[in-house]
């Protein structure tokens, strides 16, 4: 996630960390060489270009600004969906924190709220598409079953049976049982929503649609300006593209926020807060350092 200052006019102009512009220069560069060939043909047959209408293209682009509002909408509601959720862990781990204080005696606690630790770990590798036992193993004490088709889902079960154990034999109350149980149903909740985000892309046809209009857009866009604009059309359908191209490529990045690219959610930074929360409620002093943004990109 890109983290700063609003930049000045010159930051505006030429700040590219964080902007699309280079994954669509290669496009916008393309539709542009072609309005300047469409615009070099119209010099040499200006007949062939007398009977095209500018009309079509501003209701088309009107039409098409509307709906890309749309997407664009639909997408940065998952993104910050996804960061609604991803809070919610956070609240979550602070209140086992709270409510596990009751536990005294041995390890117990330490390694519940560990194993809170790698569920975390886990969830983020899980809706990254890594390795959930990998990322969960430094916290967790124990076998880790790489075969359960839900690791991270296991890693609750564990402690929900901790909890339950610590019921039986009197060491918490049967009230605190059902407050620690509360949260651990919602930390289900938190899993099953952030992989419903993940899991549940805009629907194909929707998306296919907006893109095909998109580029025909951009490419018959230069029949419409040759005439009227001459020279100044690959200007003008330059800053069209990069426009549409741009808004199109944002939507993308913002329909899956879990990934590592610079605007999406800073996960690691997340699961950070969440080990310097347990770790300091264990009594240590020493915590990992607090994720900073690294060029703007905090990860």
């Amino acid at each position: 996630m890109i983290v700063r200052s609003k930049p000045n006019l010159i930051g505006i102009l030429f700040s590219l960390k964080g902007s699309i512009a280079r994954r669509i220069a290669l496009r916008s560069l393309l539709v542009t060489l072609l309005a300047s060939v469409i615009v070099l043909v119209e010099s040499w047959h200006p007949a062939w270009f007398s009977r095209v209408n500018a009309m079509p293209f501003t209701l088309l682009g009107l039409s098409l600004s509307i709906f890309m509002s749309f997407r664009n909408n639909a997408c940065y509601d998952r993104w910050w969906e996804g960061r609604k959720q991803l809070g919610q862990l956070i609240i979550e781990v602070r209140s086992l924190i709270r409510e596990t204080q009751v536990v005294k005696g041995g390890d117990e606690r330490e390694r519940l709220l560990r194993e809170l630790c790698g569920f975390a770990h886990g969830l983020i590798a899980r809706l990254r598409g890594e390795d959930e036992a990998a990322a969960s193993r430094p916290w967790v004490r124990g076998v880790i079953d790489h075969h359960h088709p839900n690791v991270t889902d296991s890693l609750l079960q564990r402690i929900g049976a901790r909890c339950s154990a610590l019921a039986e034999q009197k060491r918490i109350s049967e009230w605190r049982y059902v407050q620690l149980e509360t949260r651990l149903v919602s930390l289900s909740l938190v899993q099953a929503s952030c992989e419903r985000i993940k899991t549940t892309p805009l629907p194909f046809p929707y998306t296919l649609l907006l893109h095909r209009t998109i580029y025909l857009f951009c490419i018959l866009l230069p029949f419409a300006m040759a005439e009227p604009l001459g020279w100044l059309a690959p200007i003008f359908t330059a800053i069209v593209s990069y426009t549409f191209f741009g808004l199109d490529e944002i939507g993308d990045d913002l329909e899956d926020p879990f990934g590592f690219d610079e605007n999406d959610l800073p996960c690691n930074a997340i699961v950070r807060t969440i080990e310097r929360e347990v770790l300091g409620a264990l009594g240590q002093a020493d915590l990992p350092a607090i994720l900073e943004p690294l060029d703007y990109v905090l990860s």
